[in-house]
């Protein structure tokens, strides 16, 4: 399975990825402490297909600038102060009757486990190291180095990173934003960093850029207990 994982550029892109989200749409059907559980399964999930294809992909890398550093902060800016002056995803689609009403409980740890237990901790210190170091390596190269590209051609590999492309540009950005339920935000947010991969022509700028604003998102979930972010 490895083999075949190694040797598809497509597969090596897709599947890391593939495996989280379908992890994360099973997280809610066991029951309110397999949530934390699962998320900790996911994160190691893909951490370790990530070691699987690491070798394999040659744009997967962390690059540290003055940019990417810019663009993760003003990511977090947008995220936090958009909130509540747009209906979420799952608000979008209960009104075009495309889902049923849901209101499924905040990711909570300190609601489920109690505030300051031990699990509760453990399960926040997850969560952020999980969505800053495994979350922004899965889902920039499924979006930024596979779609963006496959969308402008099959042959991806052969359309480079730092091509500027309107059609992908803008299909990358709607799928990055409906993939969360903060779907401006998540929008606004694909432009930016599909935008650092094309200005500096790489992908680590905006794994950084990704890492940072997840970073600051989870401290900020924590201090304000603004917990609808996760």
């Amino acid at each position: 399975m490895f083999s075949k994982l190694t040797q598809s550029p497509a597969l090596a892109r897709i599947a890391p990825f593939a495996v989280f989200i379908i992890l994360t749409a099973l997280q809610d059907r066991f029951g309110e402490p397999a949530r934390y559980w699962f998320y900790l399964g996911k994160t190691l999930a893909g951490a370790g297909m990530l070691a699987v294809v690491w070798r394999h992909i040659a744009e997967l890398e962390w690059h540290l600038s003055w940019e990417a550093l810019g663009a993760g902060v003003a990511v977090f800016v947008l995220w936090v102060g958009l909130d509540g002056h747009y209906p979420t995803t799952q608000a979008l689609m209960e009104k075009l009757h495309l889902a049923k009403p849901a209101s499924p409980p905040a990711w909570n740890p300190q609601a489920e486990f109690g505030p300051g237990s031990t699990l509760a901790i453990f399960f926040i210190v997850v969560r952020i190291l999980g969505s800053s170091l495994v979350v922004p390596f899965l889902e920039e190269v499924f979006f930024r180095s596979f779609v963006y590209r496959y969308v402008a051609g099959k042959e991806f590999l052969a359309v480079p990173l730092g091509k500027f492309l309107p059609v992908p540009f803008l299909v990358t950005a709607l799928l990055f934003g409906f993939e969360h339920q903060q779907w401006l935000a998540g929008i606004l947010c694909g432009f930016i960093y599909q935008g650092l991969v094309i200005w500096k022509g790489r992908l680590g700028d905006a794994v950084t850029a990704h890492s940072i604003t997840n970073f600051l998102l989870g401290l900020w979930v924590v201090w304000k207990g603004a917990w609808q972010f996760w």
